[in-house]
C-alpha cells in the first residue's frame, strides 16, 4: 500500500498494523516511518523510487499547498510532510497526486495513463485547478478524488471538451481497470 501523508483521512497506523502481514509492503513518507509496526516499511522521499519483487515501481513526488493555509499561516499540507506517487505496473503509469494544490513540479511528470487528482477545494485543488492540472499533465484518464461534496461533472465536461483526456468519475469503493 501507499500512504501520502499522516492526516486521519489518509493514514491509520492501527488499521495498517492490523491488516498487514509480514509480507505486506507499505510505502510511506519519512515522517511516518515509526508509526507502523507490521510488514515491510519503505520510507521514501520525493524523487526516490522503489521496486517490489514483482516489478511494481513506486516513485515519490512532492505534494503540498501553495494557496491553502490554516489561520496560523501554515499550509494544510506542508511540502516536507506529504507525497504523491507515480506507480508503474504492467507498463501503465498512474499518478496519485496526494493532497496538493496545482504545483509547478507537475510539469515534470512522465507520460501518464491515469491521474488521480484531488479536487475538493478546501484543502486541495478545486475543480478548476484540477482541470488545469489535467491540461498540464495530459493523462489518458483523469479521476477526480477527495471531492468533499463537490460535483465532479463540471470537471468532466471541462476536461473532456478541451483535451483528449477521458474523465472517469468513481463512486466510493468503485474500481476502474485501465485498458
Amino acid at each position: 500500500g501507499i500512504v501520502t501523508h499522516g492526516h486521519g483521512d489518509h493514514f491509520d497506523g492501527n488499521l495498517i498494523n492490523n491488516i498487514c502481514t509480514d509480507d505486506s509492503i507499505v510505502v510511506v513518507p519519512n515522517s511516518l516511518k515509526d508509526k507502523i509496526a507490521s510488514g515491510k516499511i519503505w520510507t521514501i522521499s520525493p524523487g526516490e523510487k522503489r521496486v517490489t519483487d514483482d516489478g511494481i515501481l513506486v516513485r515519490a513526488t512532492v505534494a503540498y499547498n501553495v494557496k491553502r493555509f490554516r489561520s496560523s499561516g501554515e499550509p494544510y499540507h506542508p511540502r516536507e510532510l506529504g507525497l504523491g506517487y507515480v506507480i508503474e505496473v504492467d507498463e501503465k503509469k498512474v499518478y496519485d497526486a496526494g493532497d496538493t494544490d496545482l504545483i509547478p513540479e507537475m510539469e515534470e511528470l512522465p507520460e501518464l495513463d491515469a491521474a488521480l487528482l484531488p479536487s475538493g477545494g478546501t484543502y486541495t485543488m478545486d475543480m478548476n485547478e484540477a482541470a488545469e492540472a489535467a491540461f498540464l499533465i495530459q493523462p489518458k484518464v483523469a479521476i477526480p478524488m477527495h471531492l468533499r461534496g463537490a460535483d465532479p461533472q463540471a470537471f468532466k465536461n471541462d476536461v473532456e471538451n478541451k483535451s483528449s483526456t477521458t474523465v472517469v468519475i468513481l463512486e466510493e469503493g468503485e474500481e476502474y481497470k485501465l485498458e
